[in-house]
């Protein structure tokens, strides 16, 4: 048997060490961004021409926040996405829970499976999906069919980091509170739940960024009276161009990069 200290470590290679690599790079991202960016310079458009600068302004900002029907699109869009994060989470945290500490059983491979499958399915099949399910039923309640289609679809976003919480949790702290009399719930409440919390906040960050930002499950399950940001936002484009929309888009962009940063930091923590 050779000595695995006489293997030769393998170098590393920087990657400016490849020709012509750090120039794709810098290509891929202005690619990438420079839409966002300009999309973000034109939302401070005083000019009602998209295209045609006419000096800095918020009059679009003001225009946006003032006006009704983007109001009562937020606010679907807070509703939907706060219901569907709340039983998501909760759904996600007992699967995890389940899978993660339930020992072996019988159909757990393919319980894991069906919780992460609409991850790996295109979004259109789980739209469509949820329509005919929603058709053959009869459910017609509106609002809450796009919170109950938006509870399915974020479910495996939620599991996701709680389950990896748990699998990187210590038990040890766990086993010393039943040495020391604790019962199963009294762990469980004051031992495995505060250990588990940055997965779960991290679960329900990433499931609130999900909903609120869904356009295609939304728009195939949603009636009258359940627009939501996203589906407001495609109405306007199909109206014509207009810094309003710019100003909305950039609202919406940076709402979304503070909850991912947030959720970038909580789960850092719950790894530390």
């Amino acid at each position: 048997m050779q000595n695995p200290s006489s293997h030769k470590r393998k170098k590393v290679l920087p990657v400016g060490h490849y020709r012509g690599l750090g120039a794709w790079t810098v290509f891929f991202f202005i690619f990438l961004y420079l839409p966002i960016v300009v999309l973000i310079f034109y939302s401070f458009n005083a000019n009602r021409m998209v295209m045609n600068w006419g000096g800095f302004g918020f009059d679009w900002y003001l225009k946006a926040f003032n006006n009704d029907d983007i109001q009562n699109a937020v606010w679907n869009s807070l509703i939907v996405a706060t219901v569907a994060t709340a039983f998501a989470t909760s759904i996600a945290t007992v699967g995890a829970l389940v899978l993660a500490r339930g020992g072996n059983f019988r159909g757990k491979t393919i319980s894991l499976g069906l919780i992460t499958l609409p991850l790996m399915v295109p979004e259109i099949v789980t739209a469509v999906a949820v329509l005919i399910f929603f058709s053959a039923v009869g459910i017609n309640w509106g609002l809450g069919n796009v919170i109950i289609a938006h509870i399915t679809f974020c479910i495996p976003f939620a599991f996701m980091p709680i389950r990896a919480r748990l699998e990187g949790m210590d038990t040890s702290l766990e086993q010393a509170a039943r040495d020391l009399y604790a019962s199963e719930w009294e762990t469980f409440r004051f031992v495995t739940v505060p250990l588990l919390m940055p997965g779960i906040v991290a679960g329900a960050m990433l499931s609130f960024v999900i909903s609120m930002d869904d356009f295609i499950i939304t728009l195939m399950v949603g009636g009258a009276g359940s627009t939501t940001l996203p589906v407001y936002i495609y109405s306007m484009i199909r109206r014509g161009l207009t810094p309003e929309i710019n100003a909305v888009s950039t609202v919406l962009l940076f709402v979304s990069i503070a909850i991912v940063t947030a959720y970038w930091v909580v789960s850092k923590k719950g790894t530390d």
